[in-house]
């Protein structure tokens, strides 16, 4: 688990589950810190996307949960910003790897593809599951050159 508080946000669509998300979070004892949104009012979910990813850039935090109705909007919108992993996960196989693989930093759900269950094993899975390094070390610098220049090194 990570030592600095989770980050978590959502749009009006991940409201419910990310305030389920946050009754886990205490359950089990992970501190968190709320980017928004705060209720059920349509909001546009860059914006939110924008504040937790910002965040992880600052170094406020090691990881993220970004909720929005399929995961999908959210994980674009994360993955525009420089230093950001994010991964649409409805799976826990798929949220095992995405750390172990890519160190995925921030995990994006879809509060109309899973349930609060499934969303508690993944977040779960998620923040319990360390990234290999070794061979997969080279290819998470060669996203972050993308990230930098555009373009990957040649091998």
């Amino acid at each position: 688990m990570t030592e600095k508080p989770v980050a978590i946000a959502c749009d009006h669509a991940g409201y419910a589950l990310k305030e389920e998300l946050k009754k886990y979070f205490e359950r089990i004892g992970v501190a968190y810190t709320d980017y928004g949104t705060d209720g059920v009012c349509s909001v546009d979910y860059p914006e939110y996307a924008h504040r937790l990813c910002t965040a992880l850039q600052q170094e406020k935090h090691e990881l993220g949960v970004l909720v929005c109705g399929t995961g999908i909007g959210m994980c674009m919108a994360a993955n525009k910003h420089r230093g950001i992993r994010a991964a649409v996960c409805s799976d826990t196989f798929s949220a095992r790897m995405t750390r172990m693989h890519n160190n995925a930093n921030v995990l994006c759900l879809g509060a109309r593809v899973v349930g609060v269950g499934l969303a508690e094993d993944l977040v779960g899975v998620f923040l319990g599951t360390a990234f290999e390094g070794g061979r997969h070390q080279r290819r998470v610098e060669m996203l972050n050159n993308l990230d930098e220049n555009g373009k990957s090194e040649e091998r």
